[in-house]
C-alpha cells in the first residue's frame, strides 16, 4: 500500500499549514479539511521520486472561500 507523505501549505492566510501521512494521492481542485477549516488544493507536486511505498508530496491550498474568487 502507498504512503503519501503530504506537505500542506497554505497561502493567503495566516495558517502554519501541516504534513499528514495519506493512502490517497491529493488532487488539484480537491477540498481539505485541515483542523477545522476547509481548502482547496491549486497546486500538487512530486517533492522527489518515490521511495518503496513512500511518495514525498508538496501541495499548496488556498482557503476555500478565497478560492472561488479566482
Amino acid at each position: 500500500m502507498a504512503i503519501f507523505k503530504v506537505s500542506y501549505v497554505i497561502v493567503g492566510t495566516d495558517h502554519p499549514g501541516t504534513i499528514l501521512n495519506q493512502e490517497k494521492m491529493p488532487q488539484m481542485g480537491d477540498a481539505v479539511q485541515l483542523g477545522d477549516e476547509v481548502f482547496e488544493i491549486i497546486e500538487v507536486l512530486e517533492l522527489v521520486p518515490q521511495r518503496g511505498e513512500f511518495h514525498y508530496i508538496h501541495v499548496t491550498c488556498l482557503p476555500y472561500h478565497l478560492s472561488q474568487n479566482i
